[in-house]
């Protein structure tokens, strides 16, 4: 559905200097699932939403979204293309003057629909996103998580077959995020759409996407299923879905150290139980821990202290059992 070759993206900027916002990004998105796209700021993410829809094209390099390869469209042939896109912001960006039916209305009114038509289309919009009611109200009578809502009916007013969003959630109460992200799976699962998250946010990862890419200085340096991705616990990305406990100041005994383990589902491993079991043999004690599930992936994370002069002995015979574990900096 989505593929990246060798996507660079190389500004000029006055005086000869040159940034490279882009260097060789390769990427697949398979149709009907949900991607997320996760990075720092300044690690590219803006740039490769725009070289998505082609507002930015790429230094070289090729994109392709829906089987169209978007670096050699002509301007029109792009115009009909970026019809099969559809784009979910930060901030709703709604026109205060229209209401929340006009609102959804108003690309189908660009691309020439007709007013009957547009009619049906926007009151089967505001059906699937829960706003059936709210078709005569105006932004400023909608909540943030409703405005959002309406960003999404109006993104897919004109059966865009992906779905881009850039940082959806980001300015909502945690609440409201849970339930807009339901919305996109629901969409997602009923209307078959490509999806792609660009966030920040780990959660958002953990809750809804299915594969995830992590964008570094321009470049992909982690990609996969989540499942996948998680159960690598050498990974940047395994830790970060899936971070070590954190220990509250003053819980640490003196001359005491941290044991970070690290668990997944692989077969042959011990069992969390096993571990446990190994670890308090040798005088070690749980200071936290915590077992997701992300997708058909178990992981587990424990925090273990003990006196730094046995912490040698621990390490060995965890690592002996096949179990990652090191002592934390």
């Amino acid at each position: 559905m989505i593929s990246l070759r060798d996507v660079h993206k190389v500004y000029k900027l006055p005086g000869g200097n040159t940034v490279r916002a882009l260097d060789g990004v390769n990427l697949d998105v398979h149709a009907g699932s949900i991607h997320g796209i996760v990075g720092t700021s300044g690690a590219g993410k803006s740039t490769l939403v725009r070289c998505l829809t082609s507002l930015e094209r790429p230094t070289f390099g090729e994109v392709r979204v829906a089987g169209k390869n978007m670096t050699d469209l002509s301007a029109r042939d792009l115009r009909e293309a970026r019809r099969a896109i559809g784009m979910v912001f930060q901030h709703a960006n709604l026109l205060d003057s229209r209401t929340t039916a006009q609102n959804v209305a108003y690309p189908l009114a660009l691309a020439g629909v007709p007013k009957g038509q547009r009619h049906d289309t926007v009151a089967r919009m505001l059906d699937l996103v829960g706003l059936a009611d709210r078709g005569s109200s105006y932004p400023s009578q909608l909540s943030g998580g409703q405005q959002q809502r309406v960003g999404i009916a109006r993104a897919l007013a004109d059966q865009p077959s992906v779905l881009l969003c850039d940082e959806p959630t980001s300015a909502l109460d945690p609440e409201t995020t849970r339930q807009i992200l339901g919305l996109i799976r629901d969409v997602r699962d009923r209307l078959g759409v490509t999806v792609v998250i660009i966030t920040h946010e780990m959660s958002v990862v953990r809750q809804i996407c299915d594969s995830v890419s992590l964008l570094q200085a321009g470049r992909v340096v982690e990609s996969g299923p989540i499942e996948r991705v998680v159960s690598d616990v050498d990974s940047r990305l395994s830790h970060e879905l899936v971070p070590t406990p954190e220990i509250p100041d003053g819980e640490l005994a003196d001359g005491a150290v941290v044991i970070d383990v690290a668990l997944t589902s692989h077969p042959g491993q011990p069992a969390a139980a096993q571990v446990l079991s190994l670890a308090a043999e040798r005088g070690a004690d749980v200071a936290g821990g915590l077992f997701e599930t992300l997708g058909t992936a178990q992981v587990g994370r424990l925090a273990l202290t003990i006196p730094a002069d046995q912490a040698p002995g621990v390490l060995t015979a965890l690592r002996e059992a096949g179990v990652t574990a090191e002592v934390r900096a």
